[in-house]
């Protein structure tokens, strides 16, 4: 008897290991630097150029930080398991060639070609991750590889003439196109319902399980918090042209992938895996089959964002998904809170540190800076986050030794 109820208790110490890895690493309160950073840039470029702050200007920010937060997304969950991909950026060109391909030079319709796009983005995703747990190839490398191989791809999908132009509405209205200022007010008041009942339906899960729960106070006053910044962030858009579709399909995505890492059994067992996966293995993690499902959703994130950029550029060239898309799709993870180390972050990062790096570059042009000094300054603030992450990782080894 004691044989048989050896390995289902071996199993649950391992899980709690896990979890205990990765407890407590996304608390409300994370966010808080960055927030006092983006305060401190937005306020530092609205005194030197009022335009900066103006709405127009505001909504241009949007549209300038949609394809990387798009593929940033992505970017954190694999950050989140502890691993690293560096085909993003390349990926995300060559899903949108094809895409440009399908649609101009094929006649395939523009939502048509989009959704191959994203399947050949998770497809690829999918090869990733398959590539580096069965062969035991580190993701640097296999991504790496990808980095080369999709940039090469994407040569050859746009043949000889370099160039695809786009004029399909059904693609560009992705960048282009805003929505009518009744529904954005509508959109917000949905994701704060939705928002609330689900607050209160974790509240009350946790209470019926004996699981202790945060004050009533501190759950309105998050809730309050989320209306009254998506309520100032929508009549800043509508002051203008609207809430752009970019941004609406960028905070969708997020949306959806935050709810899946925290509120779903998956999401535990991704941050279980990034926490301590050789725990989460123990416990019955299913951990090749989670690092695969996570490369497949950056494949498809990464997909999703070479679209928008192509939609708002209304053109796929040879150097799309090159220059330095990669770095700062990793950079906005990093810089929005998610851990080098694994277990430790939220997409909500993803926007956070686009808007931090898109706000960096947008107040600089403003003010006739050279691309050297946006590229050393975001470099500065790249550096500076992970050397903070690095030394509250530090401490909490301490803490637990």
């Amino acid at each position: 008897m004691t044989t048989v109820s050896a390995e289902p208790t071996r199993r649950l110490q391992a899980l709690r290991t896990a979890v205990a890895s990765s407890r407590g690493r996304s608390s409300d309160l994370s966010f808080l630097p960055v927030l006092a950073a983006l305060a401190i840039i937005w306020a530092v470029f609205g005194s030197m150029n009022g335009n900066f702050i103006s709405p127009a200007n505001l909504t241009n920010l949007t549209l300038q930080i949609a394809a990387t937060g798009t593929i940033a997304v992505g970017v954190v969950l694999i950050l989140l398991i502890g691993e690293i991909d560096l085909s993003v950026g390349a990926l995300s060109g060559f899903a949108a060639g094809v895409m440009a391909v399908l649609n101009v030079r094929l006649g395939v319709p523009g939502p048509v070609a989009i959704l191959a796009a994203i399947a050949l983005g998770i497809g690829i995703g999918i090869f990733n991750g398959l590539w580096i747990t069965r062969t035991a190839v580190p993701a640097f490398v296999v991504t790496l590889a990808g980095l080369l191989a999709w940039q090469g791809a994407l040569l050859a999908v746009l043949g000889g003439t370099g160039t695809v132009n786009i004029t399909d509405r059904g693609i560009t209205q992705l960048a282009q196109g805003f929505l009518p200022r009744w529904l954005s007010w509508c959109l917000l008041a949905v994701v704060v319902a939705v928002l609330g009942a689900t607050s209160l339906r974790q509240r009350r899960r946790r209470i019926t399980k004996g699981l202790s729960v945060p004050s009533m106070v501190r759950t309105v006053l998050r809730l309050a918090i989320a209306v009254v910044v998506g309520s100032i962030g929508v009549a800043v858009l509508n002051a203008d042209r609207g809430m752009p579709y970019a941004l609406v399909l960028l905070l969708g995505l997020i949306v959806v992938f935050d709810l899946v890492v925290r509120r779903t059994r998956l999401g535990r067992h991704i941050m279980s895996v990034g926490g301590n996966a050789e725990a989460a293995r123990r416990a019955g993690i299913n951990v090749d089959g989670i690092r695969t499902f996570v490369f497949a959703a950056a494949g498809g994130a990464a997909a999703l964002g070479g679209v928008v950029a192509a939609s708002r550029l209304f053109a796929v060239n040879q150097s799309s998904g090159s220059g330095d898309l990669l770095l700062n799709a990793i950079a906005a993870a990093v810089i929005g809170g998610t851990s080098l180390f694994g277990g430790r972050g939220s997409v909500w990062a993803a926007f956070l540190g686009a808007l931090v790096i898109g706000s960096i570059s947008n107040g600089m042009d403003l003010l006739g800076y050279v691309t050297s000094v946006k590229f050393l300054v975001t470099g500065a603030v790249l550096l500076l986050s992970v050397t903070v992450d690095a030394r509250a990782r530090e401490r909490r080894l301490k803490a637990g030794a």
